[in-house]
């Protein structure tokens, strides 16, 4: 396939409502189970576990909605198109644990989610929303 140089905002923003449909639905189901905690105390740890596995394929959700974009113009300089493409590779071929990539300039402390080399790779919930708000915004920046 070709690559992407421009999204239509109608296509950003269904991308959008998508993932923040994903986010409502995880905070139902946060919030019915903390609820039932008292009566069923497993939840609470089941919730705990579940988190980092949904968050963590949430990335590779949002890396996929916009896949196809052009590297010219998402340019390597560290930002969060970089991040999240850098956070999906090593998901996928480095059983998460980040791997920086040589071709692209990631400094840790001007990241999003400041994960280094070797780092396992664990969102929560406040780390997607924190990144996925960045992604978003960058795309409208480059391909709009």
């Amino acid at each position: 396939m070709f690559s992407v140089n421009a999204y239509a905002q109608s296509y950003i923003d269904g991308c959008r409502s998508k993932v923040k449909l994903h986010l409502a639905t995880y905070k139902n189901l946060a919030i019915t189970a903390r609820s039932q905690y008292p009566v069923q105390p497993n939840l609470s740890n089941a919730l705990e576990s579940f988190e980092p596995v949904f968050f963590n394929n949430m990335v590779l959700v949002i890396d996929k909605y916009f896949n196809h974009r052009n590297r010219d113009i998402e340019l390597t300089d560290g930002n969060p198109l970089n991040e999240v493409r850098l956070l999906s590779n090593s998901m996928i071929s480095n059983n998460n644990k980040f791997t920086p990539d040589n071709n692209i300039q990631y400094l840790p402390e001007k990241s999003v989610l400041k994960y280094k080399a070797g780092d396992e790779i664990k969102l929560s919930e406040a780390d997607f929303t924190k990144l996925y708000k960045a992604y978003f915004e960058e795309i409208e920046n480059k391909y709009l």
